[in-house]
């Protein structure tokens, strides 16, 4: 973790969250660093008794533009059980759909959960949540408009008409894109990468993995270290800032 922001660079860094009560959290969808990393930030802040007092901006992190290609289903099932043994109550689930309804893309998902910040930070933050177990837990095509907006309602928090209007309109689209921008040329490091009003950033919190026999979709990860406790300590500095 780093702190050496200053108000100045603050005020131009699109990296860093609008206020002191939320942090920033890039992230891809089906990226199960990034499943473990936001079950553990809403966990976390729950036992820390700071739900309603810090608030986590989803960003786009899609992996499918840095790299120019789908996310590989192989490298995506070889995480699973792996990822799945640090944090197995999130949901986890090898893809139990036929071959061709696995996701393709999840911009409008990414898209979605960002339209949802029009009805509050709480609204994106149960969109998210839901949309991530729909697709690790309970084999869901969040590439699709339908199963999207299913999902929102399911949330019971999400106005599902004015998410579709959103959605239809294109309205996300370019702030999508804006945080990939912001994502660029190693400015954010992966998926998951949180950053703090102060300038504390994270990549993928507390955990070091590498690859072996291969990399990403012919090896598979090991975890050669893994410390949770660093969600704790990034969520009592946030609220230091209050």
């Amino acid at each position: 973790m780093t702190h050496t922001t200053t108000d100045t660079v603050r005020s131009t860094d699109p990296r860093l969250p609008a206020a002191p009560d939320t942090l920033a959290v890039y992230t891809d969808l089906n990226c199960s660093f990034a499943h473990v990393a936001v079950h553990r930030l809403h966990e976390t802040r729950r036992r820390l008794g700071l739900d309603g007092r810090i608030w986590f901006d989803l960003r786009a992190f899609p992996l499918e533009l840095f790299n120019r290609e789908v996310n590989a289903r192989p490298g995506v099932d070889s995480e699973i059980s792996v990822l799945g043994a640090l944090e197995p109550e999130a949901g986890w689930r090898l893809w139990q759909g036929p071959d061709w309804t696995y996701p393709v893309t999840t911009l409008p998902a990414l898209e979605a959960v960002h339209a949802a910040k029009s009805q509050g930070l709480a609204a994106s933050e149960r969109l998210d949540r839901a949309l991530r177990r729909a697709f690790w837990a309970e084999s869901r095509c969040i590439s699709q408009r339908h199963v999207i907006l299913d999902i929102a309602e399911e949330t019971g928090v999400v106005d599902v008409a004015a998410l579709a209007e959103a959605l239809d309109g294109g309205t996300a689209r370019p702030a999508i894109m804006a945080q990939y921008e912001s994502a660029r040329d190693g400015r954010v490091n992966c998926s998951p990468h949180l950053f703090l009003y102060d300038g504390t950033d994270s990549a993928n919190p507390g955990i070091k993995a590498r690859w072996v026999n291969g990399g990403f979709g012919v090896g598979y990860p090991v975890i050669d270290e893994d410390r949770p406790e660093v969600y704790e300590q990034l969520l009592r500095r946030a609220a230091a800032l209050l």
